[in-house]
């Protein structure tokens, strides 16, 4: 399991607070407040007034690790290794005329954490693992009429991994370590449509561009039988999938409102975790030059239903429903992130003491489908278990009108 538990892969849902309210139901046609930056920057034209949004969700995962084997024999499975996750988003926006609206977000798309206790059973194919990306995105938004809008926004987007598992050749010698670590910088964009297709009726339509990294940084293999620690400068090249967010915001009335949507994740550009490293000598080489762990993840959809209850002027209550396929498969699947399809409940409400700030409160519980991990390598080491992860979510966020 890895923090990242409320969406797909190594993807992050919690961008919005108000969103997650909702279960994400909605995300590119409701644009409630400025995190619409993320969910469709053509909603910031709906925003007829400057405001700021912020907010944190905190991520508590947790995860049963069911019948595990290894080879060789021996090692723990405690499941304790997704530490407590906070998660931060900040947002801008100001209309400037009637037609043009700019705006800023912070926030991180893409992120992930499994850091296994000492004596891990499957430390062999996994020990620890961190994927961390942030984003700065510009955005500008343009209204054709009262109807329909238009958003743009490029991202800036920095991403720091690190890749750790045990070292054994003999089952005599202690173990070893191995090490990678890398970052860069890269550049994607997210554009969106909405359109109010009736007096009550709102659709929206976002895309998030794919983003290719090469991550510049070191391998250290720590072995006593290699004579102890080396290091080499390795690369890493990662591609974040693309995604297209279609969603529809229905006003029953003057109290309830529905929100449904679905989400195409395109992770089949995932089909190899691969360092290379510069300098291995020749007689390591082989095992060391490169060093792959096969994933070939499928492209996934998620769908989501919600509404929410405008119980009086401050206050309005929201829930949703959400199902999420994951990109892993049975073959492949490891324990850096053994995760299954999931579903989610969630629960939120907004409160509005006056008519500039608004207070927003969420909570998720996610259930997975107990999956299972059957791994195992050239030297005769192996590790098979069934995994069964379930997380909480909590979040707060405030908007600011000036």
């Amino acid at each position: 399991m890895c923090s990242p538990v409320f969406a797909s892969g190594f993807a992050i849902n919690e961008q919005s607070v108000s969103g997650m309210g909702t279960g994400f139901a909605g995300r590119s046609s409701a644009a409630e407040d400025a995190s619409t930056i993320y969910g469709n920057p053509a909603g910031m034209s709906r925003l007829k007034r400057e405001q700021v949004t912020g907010g944190v969700t905190l991520l508590d995962a947790h995860t049963d690790i069911n019948d595990a084997r290894s080879s060789p024999n021996g090692g723990t499975n405690e499941g304790d290794m997704v530490p407590l996750i906070g998660i931060p988003m900040g947002y801008y926006v100001k209309p400037i005329n009637e037609q043009w609206t700019l705006g800023v977000g912070a926030y991180a798309p893409f992120g992930l954490i499994a850091d296994y206790e000492e004596g891990f059973g499957g430390r062999y194919f996994g020990s620890r693992n961190e994927v961390q990306v942030m984003t700065l995105q510009p955005t500008v938004s343009y209204a054709f009429n009262d109807k329909v809008s238009i958003g743009f926004g490029p991202t800036f987007n920095h991403i720091t991994g690190s890749l750790e598992s045990n070292l054994s050749m003999t089952q005599a010698a202690p173990d070893g370590d191995v090490k990678i670590k890398g970052s860069d910088t890269a550049f994607g964009y997210n554009i969106g449509i909405l359109a109010q297709l009736t007096d009550r009726t709102r659709v929206g339509l976002t895309y998030h561009s794919k983003v290719d990294y090469t991550l510049e940084g070191h391998t250290k293999i720590d072995y006593a039988l290699l004579g102890g620690q080396k290091k080499y400068d390795s690369s890493m090249e990662v591609t974040t999938p693309e995604s297209v967010d279609l969603s529809l915001t229905h006003a029953l009335n003057d109290q309830w409102t529905l929100y449904a949507g679905s989400t195409w994740t395109r992770w089949s550009r995932l089909k190899e975790i691969r360092a290379v490293n510069e300098g291995v000598p020749d007689a390591l080489s082989g095992q060391f030059g490169e060093i792959r762990e096969e994933q070939n993840w499928h492209d996934t959809w998620a769908h989501a239903i919600g509404a929410s209850y405008q119980l009086n002027k401050q206050w309005v209550l929201r829930g949703g429903l959400s199902m999420d396929q994951a990109p892993t498969n049975n073959v492949n699947r490891s324990p850096r992130i053994p995760t299954g399809d999931r579903k989610i409940l969630s629960l939120g409400t907004g409160w509005s003491p006056s008519d500039n700030l608004t207070i927003d409160l969420a909570y998720s519980y996610l259930k997975e489908e107990a999956v299972k991990v059957n791994n195992h390598n050239e030297l005769g080491q192996s590790y098979s278990a069934e995994y069964e992860n379930w997380a909480n979510a909590f979040a707060l966020g405030v908007t600011y009108r000036f």
